[in-house]
């Protein structure tokens, strides 16, 4: 099954601040809070949350299809992504803006501040979905993560107009929809993705307790940091998942968006939720080593001896097969063909 991921292409600025944010902040000067902070590093990377997801998956052997917008400036990322796996064929490249621009700070206790300037991924709204699912594309899901949020209304429903199920991600942009469209974006997910404040949070805008959220979506996946990954049915059912113990954290940003690719990678292979969230939890480890949303490579080998070590040898055995492809690269002739048709394509989406 393909997986076609719809959201953020970002430039990420990541910054390690050495002490935590926590002790500089007064309760009763919450109001007029005026703050600076001397950092130990600046790194630029490559992120935006649908790029990330996406390379997971490219590295995972799936084909994903990157849906969203971005500037002139993307042609080096978008190598990169092309020699991870990562098919650039829905991307729409602005002639205006440059691509989207992240900027967080890191503190020791892996708590974080950040903003973001959307650029060019204003313009994924023009990206018409029912253009991209045809033909040869045989995509199975669709994963609505953060992006501009006419754009994340605009491919929800698309995703209902064509029949094509999707995957719920709002995260961040929670804060900036209302009620109703959180509403319109969840119902009828066949999985929904928060962590646990956004969990919170979601259930605040829409004014829905958590079993009527279970009523309208497929599974609702809550990540729990070190806690875990909660898996929750209208049924019922709850499954808890356990982190992989003892990963040294090096940067947070984008763990999420790796558990993401890995949970997703192995529903499409037909695996049960609790197998998924496993090698999602395992994708989630090899990124918190990396310091930022891409900076971490799979193989076969390792993958497994961490599902064997983390979890049991039968989770491990019964991924075999599937991850015979982690870690193939596509050669020089494939990326320039691609590209091609790649530049083929802005030039009519643009027009």
């Amino acid at each position: 099954m393909r997986i076609a991921v719809t959201g953020s292409i970002a430039t990420d600025h990541l910054m390690t601040f050495p002490g935590r944010i926590t002790e500089l902040l007064i309760p009763d000067r919450l109001h007029t809070l005026s703050l600076s902070f001397l950092v130990d590093s600046l790194e630029m990377r490559r992120g935006g949350a649908a790029a990330n997801i996406a390379f997971g998956l490219g590295l995972l052997g799936l084909d994903p299809l990157l849906v969203g917008a971005v500037g002139g400036d993307f042609a080096d990322y978008e190598i990169w992504l092309k020699e991870h796996g990562v098919d650039t064929s829905g991307v729409r490249v602005s002639t205006r803006q440059p691509t989207a621009r992240f900027v967080c700070m890191t503190d020791q206790d892996s708590n974080q501040i950040a903003s973001f300037h959307p650029g060019a991924m204003a313009e994924a709204r023009d990206i018409d979905l029912r253009q991209l699912l045809t033909g040869d594309q045989d995509i199975g899901l669709v994963v609505v993560s953060p992006d501009d949020p006419e754009a994340m209304r605009l491919h929800t429903e698309q995703c209902r107009e064509l029949g094509v199920p999707f995957a719920a991600d709002p995260s961040r942009q929670l804060a900036l929809l209302t009620g109703a469209e959180v509403r319109d974006l969840v119902h009828g997910a066949r999985w929904l993705f928060t962590n646990e404040y956004e969990s919170a949070l979601l259930l605040k805008r829409t004014g829905w307790c958590g079993q009527e959220v279970l009523d309208r979506v497929g599974a609702w996946v809550t990540t729990l940091g070190p806690g875990g990954v909660r898996i929750e049915s209208a049924d019922g059912r709850s499954t808890t998942v356990p982190t992989v113990p003892g990963v040294p954290v090096a940067d947070p940003t984008g763990v999420g968006d790796a558990f993401r690719a890995g949970f997703l990678a192995a529903c499409g292979w037909g695996h049960p939720p609790a197998v998924a969230a496993r090698l999602g939890c395992v994708l989630a480890a090899e990124s918190l080593g990396g310091l930022g949303s891409q900076d971490y490579e799979l193989t076969p080998r390792r993958l497994l001896t961490t599902l064997a070590s983390a979890y049991d040898h039968r989770t491990a055995q019964g991924l075999v097969r599937d991850l015979r492809h982690v870690g193939r690269t596509r050669t020089t002739d494939d990326r320039r063909g691609m590209a091609d048709a790649r530049r083929a394509s802005a030039v009519a989406t643009s027009s």
